[in-house]
């Protein structure tokens, strides 16, 4: 019952984009913009693929190979552009390159007029914003799969005459080959989520159009059709990589070895390997904090006052409400998976985990048909006995918007906790239960204090990201609700870009969160001994 509820706006979007008809809008807009949504959408995520393909691949490659300064330091703070959502990096850039700007007004100053008129507002501009903080989602998964890589292999490679670089296109990158799609998958599944840099760069997407057509052309079914597209593109994008893929292995004898042992660098290779690792952490970190430091400093007296307080405890409140709840139903889903042990259950899992591969403007959209649907027949219901009008009640209210929450970042949550099961195992239960425990005495007896650190870690990822989630609260917020990601849209839209920086840097700084507990798990023991190059 549990994962049927969790599943409704996937059930209910296929239903209606399959059954729903056109209508005026929808032939308006296949005449019309359709085809720069496409396009738009599928460039975007082939240029930002592209980018955070070279730029996670590089970083990862010389941070887990290469001896170079402060490589330490790099190995978790090149993470750290992941805790900057995209649409703040877009409206920071585009402060930082406007007229005003520093930048524009550094090149006045120094006579160079032409090289000031510099435009990022377009599809390039956007798609570089992206790359520059989703890199990392490619970089983490790399350097994960370059640091448990076998060092037998590759040292086969050097003493049969390969150079360096062969060895790493021949053999390494194409073991890291899953663990990298899986990267660039996250990264396409963020560059369709997104609305609020696209929206601001003025660059069509489906989630721009999504937008469009529910609230500025009232057309439900226009909205539900361009959802229902969405959907089926990124069914075809996960798909087409598992195909591509077939039965093929990637990673056999992959941890075969001692562990693989880092190159020492000399003279000009040392130089540009730290400066391949400083530009991307430069650019899509220390750039746009620096600078809405400035802009806070500057607007923090008008911008944090008693609303502002309020809006906070609101934000951290319906987020901690929403996280814990994912927690608490990927307990109840993965024990249930845990105990029963049949394909059922686990497909029952798999439906629950969807929900984090759907743009949350897809998702918002899904819940509110079925719930207004229900309003509307409460509404006529209490209307019939008792002759008033009580108004929506499950529509635009906390209730859509927490569920909502819970279908998009369940898999967050899932992740973690059911790694944590796996680990304990089913002999403990099988002993609890032959000692007369039932399942829920030995569930909380014994199961939760095995996987609390993984509850833990879940609860505060889930956390992190609804603090940034921004489509899907638009949609779905009751009237005149903000929390911190819709404030700072807010004020960036009216072109209060400075005061937006206060808001923005509460998200960083909590963002910053879960890349430390990530770094964390990503330890591994320390590798002796190198290879001079």
């Amino acid at each position: 019952m549990l994962v049927l509820l969790i599943g409704l706006p996937i059930y209910t979007l296929l239903f209606k984009f399959f059954d729903g008809g056109s209508s005026e809008v929808w032939n308006h807009l296949l005449e019309t913009v359709l085809s720069d949504y496409i396009l738009n959408s599928i460039g975007l995520v082939i240029v930002v693929s592209i980018l955070t393909l070279l730029t996670g691949i590089s970083t990862a490659w010389i941070v887990s190979t290469c001896e170079i300064p402060f490589r330490k330091h790099f190995e978790w703070i090149l993470i750290l552009p992941l805790a900057i959502p995209t649409y703040i990096a877009a409206y920071t850039y585009a402060g930082i390159f406007d007229y005003a700007g520093p930048i524009q007004s550094f090149f006045r100053n120094i006579g160079w007029i032409e090289i000031a008129y510099i435009d990022i507002m377009n599809f390039w501009g956007v798609a570089v914003v992206m790359s520059l903080v989703l890199f990392p989602y490619v970089y983490v998964v790399a350097r994960s799969s370059f640091m448990n890589q076998s060092s037998t292999l590759l040292e086969a490679s050097r003493i049969l005459g390969s150079s360096s670089w062969r060895t790493f296109f021949k053999i390494a990158l194409p073991i890291s080959r899953p663990a990298i799609i899986g990267g660039v998958s996250l990264v396409v599944m963020e560059v369709l989520n997104d609305y609020g840099a696209v929206k601001y760069y003025g660059v069509s997407t489906f989630t721009t159009g999504i937008f469009r057509a529910w609230f500025s052309l009232g057309d439900p079914n226009a909205a539900i059709n361009l959802s229902g597209l969405l959907m089926l593109f990124i069914l075809l994008l996960l798909s087409l990589e598992r195909w591509q893929r077939g039965k093929t292995k990637f990673d056999e004898g992959a941890k075969i070895g001692r562990k693989l042992k880092r190159y020492q660098l000399k003279s000009w290779k040392k130089a540009l390997a730290w400066t391949v690792c400083f530009i991307p952490l430069f650019l899509g970190f220390i750039a746009p904090v620096f600078q809405l430091i400035i802009w806070s400093v500057q607007t923090i007296q008008s911008v944090f006052n008693t609303d502002f307080f309020l809006m906070m405890l609101h934000s951290f409140g319906l987020a901690l409400l929403a996280a814990a709840l994912c927690v608490l139903f990927s307990v109840i889903i993965l024990y249930a998976v845990k105990i029963h042990q049949n394909k059922t259950f686990n497909i029952l899992a798999k439906i629950a985990s969807l929900g984090y591969s759907i743009p949350g403007a897809v998702i918002a959209i899904g819940i509110m048909i079925p719930l207004l649907g229900l309003d509307k027949q409460l509404i006529q219901i209490w209307k019939n006995h008792f002759d008033s009008n009580i108004g929506l009640i499950f529509s635009s209210t906390l209730f859509a918007l927490t569920f909502a929450y819970i279908v998009r970042f369940l898999t967050v949550s899932l992740n973690p906790i059911e790694a944590a099961f796996k680990k304990t195992g089913t002999g403990i239960d099988e002993a609890a239960h032959s000692l007369g425990a039932g399942s829920m005495k030995t569930l909380w007896r014994i199961n939760i204090p095995l996987i609390r650190s993984a509850l833990f870690s879940g609860g505060i990822l889930v956390f992190v990201d609804i603090l940034k989630e921004l489509p899907l609260t638009l949609i779905l917020r009751p009237f005149n609700f903000h929390t911190l990601a819709t404030k700072a849209y807010e004020l960036a839209s009216d072109e209060m870009v400075a005061e937006s920086a206060t808001p923005s840097l509460i998200i960083i700084l909590i963002g910053i969160v879960p890349i430390i507990i990530l770094n964390r798990l990503m330890k591994s023991p320390q590798e002796n001994g190198s290879i001079i190059d």
